[in-house]
């Protein structure tokens, strides 16, 4: 299937390439959220600050601390029956429900203990093999980074 230029993002990082599908079916308003904040270069040399084997890696926080978000509101809950498999792209969040912001995590590994509890808004398409080169940690001594983030359709 032909990916959908406004529905996929190309993210740079220290290790590679990244192209990610999103799934505006299952989560709209988070998609719409990740679209925007690409958009504005909101995810440019931010860090994946919590690397952990077998498990995840997260970033998204301009702070590098996993405290920080957007200076946009908090996002509504949009769980669904996606499971959390290895590439799927899914929102960070603390213990409300709807304090997903602009933190968001890839499964390295199967972690189906999370599923209908965080957002799936994506799906890992090519370039999972640059994610598993990232450094580990929590937080990560010297962490990996998003060189740049953007939506297909508005790369030239």
């Amino acid at each position: 299937m032909a990916l959908d230029p406004e529905n996929t993002l190309v993210m740079e990082t220290t290790k590679g390439k990244v192209v990610i599908t999103l799934r505006p079916d299952l989560a709209p308003g988070h998609v719409e959220r990740i679209k925007e904040l690409a958009r504005e270069s909101f995810y440019d040399n931010v860090v994946f600050h919590r690397v952990i084997d077998g498990f995840m890696a997260q970033g998204g926080d301009p702070t590098g601390t996993g405290m920080g978000g957007s200076k946009k509101p908090n996002l509504k809950a949009e769980f669904s029956r996606e499971p959390h498999i290895r590439g799927v792209c899914s929102m960070a969040r603390s213990q409300n429900p709807d304090s997903a912001n602009s933190q968001f995590f890839i499964c390295l590994d199967d972690a189906r203990f999370l599923d209908r509890q965080y957002t799936v808004w994506g799906v890992v398409e090519s370039g999972m093999e640059a994610v598993d080169q990232f450094a580990r940690g929590e937080p990560v001594p010297k962490p990996d980074k998003i060189v740049s983030m953007r939506v297909m359709a508005d790369i030239a």
